[in-house]
């Protein structure tokens, strides 16, 4: 399956580990492989769309202007405890909602690939505004263009 404007399929396959904390034991879940999924799927994976919508382009933005810009997998817990990956999201919004309402989301470094197909759907469809209150750490953006600006770049 190839990737389109708006949608990456991918395969995401998770893994559970046990961590001792302190004397006890306690299972996580952590990503196993996320791969597009034109490539064959690894033994265990579930096919999860990375779908880009128009009205998340500010957190789009937002998320590749940071010093690490991650991608989310959001996970159904099953009733015996079990993950299975249901969404991927490159929109922090998403991501802490799903954190708000108890869904797990699992986290991992936004590949190149994914940051340069955001970034040309963010260049199609045009920049959106992002309210003071949500770029207050980051303003990269804006600096750059006035100092080019200012040097007649």
């Amino acid at each position: 399956m190839q990737h389109t404007e708006s949608q990456w399929p991918m395969y995401v396959s998770l893994k559970r580990s046990e961590k001792q904390i302190g004397r006890w034991l306690t299972e996580q879940w952590e990503l196993d492989q996320v791969i597009p999924a034109n490539y064959d799927a690894p033994e265990g994976a579930s096919l999860v769309l990375l779908e880009l919508h128009l009205d998340e382009r500010a957190s789009y933005r937002l998320n590749l202007d940071m010093n690490n810009p991650m991608i989310y997998v959001v996970c159904d817990e099953l009733g015996d405890g079990t993950w299975i990956p249901a969404a991927i999201s490159a929109d922090q919004g998403v991501a802490a909602a799903c954190l708000e309402g108890d869904t797990p989301v699992l986290n991992m470094p936004m590949p190149d690939a994914i940051a340069c197909w955001i970034e040309a759907f963010i260049t199609k469809h045009g920049e959106v505004e992002i309210t003071a209150h949500r770029r207050k750490h980051v303003n990269r953006r804006k600096e750059l263009a006035t100092e080019k600006q200012r040097k007649g770049l």
